[in-house]
């Protein structure tokens, strides 16, 4: 069994005065594929859309599934409903889960019912992803960021062995990031397809999570941290230990927290 996952890039545009703002999405042909089809005109709206799906892959091709048929269905069954959600403006914050549903339903006839789940990216740092198997739930991912300061320093090693395993990290006076942090739960998914507003979610992370770190050093000013040294892996798990005595709040589980220390660096703790 593969997991083949496809993005697919793309914009909904308003109509122009007098014209059709499905016209671009009528034109097969694609002169920027990196970018996105169809094209962004004027102040349109961008985003990405992920689908998994799974299968055995064909003995003697080597393919599970074209990715041309990936593109292909979401321009036929994905776009055109879409634009039409643009067009009569049905697009608030209550009807979410509900077009996730549609997506995916409209999405698995198409690819041979081969979707293990759709991941829709409504802004470079907000997403949801719906799986075949539990429609009644969504993942809703969010990212937040904080400045912090750490020294890297095991009090029970020498100097020199602290040194030779953190390098600059073991720095005496600290050192510190910008730090890029992801939340990800799964929040119920109502028969008229809400879900969790957002705001909610942003609201409970900067009170639990953003006001006692953001600006701190987390050695000297964290609690969390006394006796535990803050590499990204710590920091991760300290965090989601922060948030999950909170999720009752909102009805929701905690599935990961993700933190990014550089742009290369990312740790992911599950519980």
């Amino acid at each position: 069994m593969v997991h083949l996952s496809r993005t697919v890039r793309f914009c909904l545009n308003d109509a122009a005065p007098g014209g059709d703002a499905s016209a671009s999405a009528s034109d097969p042909r694609r002169h920027n594929g990196y970018a996105g089809w169809p094209a962004m005109r004027g102040l349109g709206r961008y985003y990405q859309l992920q689908v998994r799906c799974a299968g055995h892959a064909d003995a003697q091709t080597g393919y599970f599934i074209n990715i041309k048929e990936i593109d292909r269905a979401f321009a036929c069954c994905a776009l055109p409903y879409l634009q039409q959600l643009i067009q009569e403006h049905h697009t608030g914050d209550a009807a979410l889960g509900a077009i996730m549903r549609q997506l995916l339903e409209r999405l698995q006839p198409a690819l041979r019912s081969s979707i293990v789940a759709l991941r829709l990216e409504l802004t470079p740092f907000y997403s949801l992803t719906l799986e075949s198997g539990d429609m009644s739930t969504i993942v809703i991912r969010q990212q937040f960021d904080f400045a912090a300061a750490h020294r890297l320093h095991v009090p029970s090693l020498s100097d020199q062995e602290n040194r030779d395993i953190f390098g600059k990290c073991n720095n005496p006076a600290g050192h510190g990031h910008n730090y890029r942090l992801e939340v990800a739960v799964r929040a119920p998914l109502t028969a008229q397809g809400r879900i969790l507003p957002v705001e909610a979610l942003d609201t409970l992370v900067d009170d639990a999570v953003i006001q006692k770190l953001d600006h701190k050093h987390l050695n000297l000013d964290v609690p969390q941290f006394a006796g535990l040294n803050p590499s990204v892996e710590n920091i991760a798990k300290v965090i989601y230990e922060m948030l999950l005595p909170r999720m009752g709040e909102l009805s929701v589980k905690l599935e990961e927290v993700s933190v990014w220390e550089t742009e290369k660096t990312v740790c992911t703790y599950r519980g």
